[in-house]
């Protein structure tokens, strides 16, 4: 049995990193001894041939893909593609978009066989090893039998997360996103038991909140430290959900004098002097916190349950703490109006002066989230279901007295000043003014953005080879000649070129072959740390 497990498109604006769900769903498969292989499409750009050549070289006999409701478009025509290709190959899709809309993506998509529902890995091993006129004894599924479709009974999220196996991420191409400067993703539980109407992940991954053992929590992070990626992000739904587990995991870190930077999710009323002090012991640089609205009255709407005097006193836990405080805002929410959006800007302004990194969305109310479910009776207007448009940059619903227009205009001046901020940096940059650490990001933005260019047009693949004319070339020598042919195709600044392509060869992250007399330059992709840990798991443990 082999799976080909997809990662569709998603804009290197949102930040992504190696996908994390992918890697878990691989792991379980692999431990149950299926061939797995991941087409990772954030960072190789798709191809209609691409695809025929993995397909004819890997032979699958079924193609997952995994989607959020913005990628859901890219993720449905990889599956089309398959089908098209080889009829006889089965199709499954899984994550939140269908999870909650799996009946109408079914019968709008004929080329999808099955939609795996919730948490995917003891689904998906299942619907892998089990022929496709028993799939009705499958828990967790919706699929397609002849012109039916049928739902089978719920499967309850997974009891014990020690017993998952690590996540596959030698099956990942890490060292592309190394490359690109993105973060690295791990998690220490599962679960959120807050009923924010505008979240699935409640409804995902369970109101109860399941904790990982602190010492394989540890020993995760230990491995991913070794990958020098410059910053993991423990991307539970909430970290600090649970102060003891919070403590012990951080003790365990210190324990092991794991050193590497790490960032958290946390809620204001979560937080303490004595968890964000600890925390920061253990490496932690920052903590992100979704405020979503400076209105008292829309915080109750959105069943929140928090107070804005609670996010000034988090801040200042914060501070006190030497841990960065990060405030996320949701514009467009039920009972927007005019003064609520003003509350908002204003208490972000407030924010800021505390030394707040804050940023604005804008509401995308998603399938299977009750702003969506009630959306007429919260006084919403849902503009458009073009899947495309859910990337919460602009603007999709309205209320009564706030239009899209508007709510566009706040995100379009946001977004203006952060350019303008660039720009300055720029100016003073040209003029020798700027420290290398004031240039800082807009140096480390021009790098993201020439390398991703440089991999999604397959720059290095069809211009990094060449006959040498000297067998004594040295790297240097090398690589002065990809800078050269690099500038000569894309007509980027050498400079920038240059400065890119270094630091990739300096981090590992991009190397070269001499093969006979031909140079070859390639993304290194595929990373392993110096003690891998075993593809099959870890053995389970107490907390």
């Amino acid at each position: 049995m082999r799976v080909l497990l997809v990662n569709p498109f998603y804009p290197i604006s949102e930040t992504p990193s190696p996908p994390l769900g992918l890697a878990f769903l691989a792991a379980a498969l692999e431990q149950a001894g299926v061939e797995v292989k991941i087409l990772d499409l954030v960072v190789f750009p798709y191809s209609p041939d691409l695809l025929e050549s993995i397909l004819n070289d890997f032979s699958p006999d079924l193609v997952g893909s995994t989607a959020v409701t913005m990628t859901f478009d890219h993720a449905v025509k990889v599956i089309q593609a398959v089908k098209a290709l080889h009829p006889e190959i089965v199709t499954v899709m899984g994550g939140p978009h269908v999870t909650f809309c799996a009946e109408e993506t079914l019968r709008a998509f004929p080329e999808l066989d099955a939609v795996v529902l919730g948490e995917g890995e003891e689904t998906v091993v299942d619907l892998a090893l089990t022929p496709k006129n028993r799939w009705a004894g499958v828990q967790g599924l919706v699929f397609r039998d002849g012109s039916a479709i049928r739902r089978t009974d719920p499967r309850p999220p997974v009891a014990d997360l020690n017993t998952l196996p690590f996540p596959a991420r030698h099956l990942l191409p890490l060292a592309r996103y190394r490359a690109l400067g993105m973060p690295i993703s791990m998690t220490t539980s599962r679960g959120c038991p807050f009923h924010c109407i505008f979240c699935v992940g409640r409804k995902m991954v369970g109101g109860k909140v399941r904790y990982r053992s602190p010492v394989l929590a540890a020993e995760e992070l230990a491995y991913l430290s070794a990958l020098n990626f410059h910053q993991v992000n423990l991307a539970d739904d909430l970290f600090t959900a649970n102060p003891r587990h919070c403590l012990a995991v951080c003790d365990e870190i210190m324990k092991r004098k794991i050193k590497v930077k790490w960032t958290s999710f946390a809620r204001v009323d979560t937080v303490s002097r004595e968890v964000l002090g600890r925390m920061k012991e253990a490496g932690c640089t920052a903590v992100s916190f979704g405020i979503e609205t400076g209105s008292p009255e829309i915080l109750k709407i959105i069943k929140k349950g928090i107070t804005l005097d609670q996010v000034t006193a988090a801040v200042r836990l914060c501070n006190e703490a030497g841990l960065l405080p990060h405030a996320s805002f949701i514009l467009g929410l039920p009972g927007e109006t005019p003064d609520t959006l003003r509350q908002t800007l204003e208490f972000g302004a407030r924010l800021k002066d505390m030394g707040v990194s804050y940023g604005f969305h804008l509401l995308a109310p998603f399938p299977g989230t009750e702003v969506r479910e009630k959306a007429e009776q919260l006084g919403l207007s849902i503009l458009t279901n073009d899947w495309s448009q859910y990337h919460a940059n602009r603007a999709i619903v309205e209320t009564p007295t706030v239009t899209a227009s508007r709510l566009d205009e706040i995100a379009l001046a946001w977004q203006k000043d952060f350019d303008d901020l660039l720009e300055k940096i720029r100016q003073s940059r040209d003029r020798g003014e700027a420290t290398e650490e004031e240039a800082w990001p807009l140096t480390n933005l021009e790098n993201i953005v020439l390398v991703y260019d440089l991999m999604m047009e397959n720059t290095i693949e069809n211009h990094g080879a060449w006959t040498r004319e000297n067998e004594s070339v040295s790297e240097t020598d090398c690589l002065a000649a990809l800078v050269r042919r690099v500038e000569k195709s894309s007509g980027r600044p050498r400079d920038l070129i240059a400065r890119a392509l270094i630091r990739a060869v300096q981090g590992g992250n991009l190397g070269y072959d001499l093969d006979g007399g031909r140079v070859r330059w390639r993304w290194v992709d595929f990373l392993s740390g110096p003690n891998d840990l075993p593809v099959g798991g870890p053995a389970a443990g107490p907390e």
